[in-house]
């Protein structure tokens, strides 16, 4: 059984999203973070960024133990590991790739930040950091609802794929970001089409921290 070393952030549920939709038995171990349990020794020694999530899977390859940080290596992990939500055809690979490195260095970092400023004092330096990040984070939702026009689903056809998930655990913050999906049809529908798989629904229900 794989354990889940995380916390209830975006970047936790993409893997417990991940998880469920793989049917991959799972059991979490909580690390607050608000206690700062992502510095204790245990978890630095398979997770050195101090960072959350990482997993520890005892089946690995040649069925050895394996430890994987970054959300995103776990997902290219997992499925390399089950072979779902990963097409295995180099040419259908690539955008599931570009999309999912286009969260990892964007739609992930950026909406970040509005959260970190929207938490800071009133006064110039929140004004300057929300709008600075906010901007950022309305444009990378624009580039997401043009790339969804005429698209069920992100970077694949039929069925979601990594990136899918990864994007998600994002976008499930939009309020959060102050991004509603008023002006953002094609994001919307793909939410809902999303948020409407009883495995990817678990995902969010799950006991995270």
């Amino acid at each position: 059984m794989i354990e889940l070393h995380t916390w209830n952030t975006p970047n936790g549920r993409k893997i417990s999203v991940a998880l469920e939709e793989m049917r991959l038995p799972y059991t979490v171990k909580v690390v607050n973070i608000g206690k700062g349990e992502q510095f204790n020794p245990e978890f630095l020694a398979f997770s050195p960024n101090n960072r959350i999530p990482a997993i520890v899977d005892p089946d690995g390859p040649g069925a050895a133990p394996i430890t994987v940080f970054e959300s995103g290596a776990i997902l290219l992990y997992l499925g390399e590991k089950t072979g779902k939500f990963l097409p295995s055809d180099l040419r259908a690979k690539v955008p599931v790739l570009e999309w999912l490195m286009w969260q990892m260095g964007g739609f992930g970092p950026m909406p970040g930040q509005v959260h970190h400023f929207l938490m800071q004092p009133d006064g110039p330096a929140k004004d300057y950091g929300v709008k600075r990040y906010g901007d950022e984070t309305k444009r990378l939702y624009g580039v997401l609802d043009r790339r969804l026009a005429g698209r069920d689903f992100v970077a694949t056809e039929g069925e979601p794929s990594v990136a899918d998930f990864a994007i998600l655990g994002w976008a499930w913050r939009h309020e959060r970001h102050l991004v509603p999906f008023d002006d953002l049809p094609h994001v919307a529908a793909w939410y809902a089409r999303m948020m409407a798989r009883p495995a990817t629904t678990k995902g969010f229900e799950v006991a995270l921290g």
